[in-house]
C-alpha cells in the first residue's frame, strides 16, 4: 500500500454528475491521504497503514514542533482512492498500472482501511472508488510525505 500524505488546513472533494460538479466531501484540519493499493496488498498493509496516519506527529505543538498526531490536534482524515500511484513510467510514455491491484481487491482493503481509521476513533471522509474527482487542498507547511508499507524498515 502506498500513501501521499498530506496535511491540510482544508481538503474538498467534487465528482462530475450528469455535468455539474458536486461536492461529496470536505474536511478542515487534518491530513488528505491518496491511497494506492498494489497486488499482494492484505490486511497487514491496512494495518500498518492505519497505525501510522493514525499516530505521525506531523502538527505543531505550543512549541512549533512537529510533536502532535492528527488525533491530537483533533483533526480529521479525507482518504482517497488513488491507484495511479502504482503507475510506472520507467518504459515509454505512458503509464503501466500493471502492480495496481484489481478493483476488487483495491475497493475493500480501502474500506478496511477507512473502517479501521473510524474504529481508532478518527472522523474519515472519502472519496468516491473508481469515479473521476476533482480534489483540491490548502497545504499546510506544506508538509506532504510518502509512506509505503512494504519500505518499512
Amino acid at each position: 500500500m502506498r500513501a501521499v500524505v498530506q496535511k491540510v488546513l482544508e481538503a474538498n472533494v467534487e465528482i462530475i454528475d450528469q455535468h455539474e460538479l458536486n461536492h461529496i466531501s470536505h474536511i478542515d484540519l487534518g491530513l488528505l491521504v491518496l491511497l494506492g493499493v498494489e497486488t499482494g496488498d492484505t490486511e497487514q498493509d491496512v494495518r500498518y497503514m492505519a497505525d501510522k496516519l493514525a499516530n505521525m506527529r506531523v502538527f505543531a505543538d505550543a512549541d512549533g514542533k512537529m510533536n502532535l498526531s492528527v488525533r491530537d490536534v483533533g483533526g480529521h482524515i479525507l482518504l482517497i482512492s488513488q491507484f495511479t500511484l502504482f503507475g510506472d513510467l520507467r518504459h515509454g510514455r505512458r503509464p503501466s498500472f500493471s502492480t495496481a491491484a484489481t478493483p476488487q481487491t483495491a475497493r475493500a482493503l480501502y474500506h478496511n482501511l477507512t473502517d479501521r481509521l473510524i474504529d481508532m476513533g478518527l472522523p474519515v471522509k472519502n472519496g468516491h472508488f473508481q469515479t473521476h474527482m476533482h480534489v483540491s487542498l490548502t497545504n499546510d507547511g506544506p508538509v506532504t510525505l510518502l509512506l509505503d508499507s512494504r519500505k518499512t524498515f
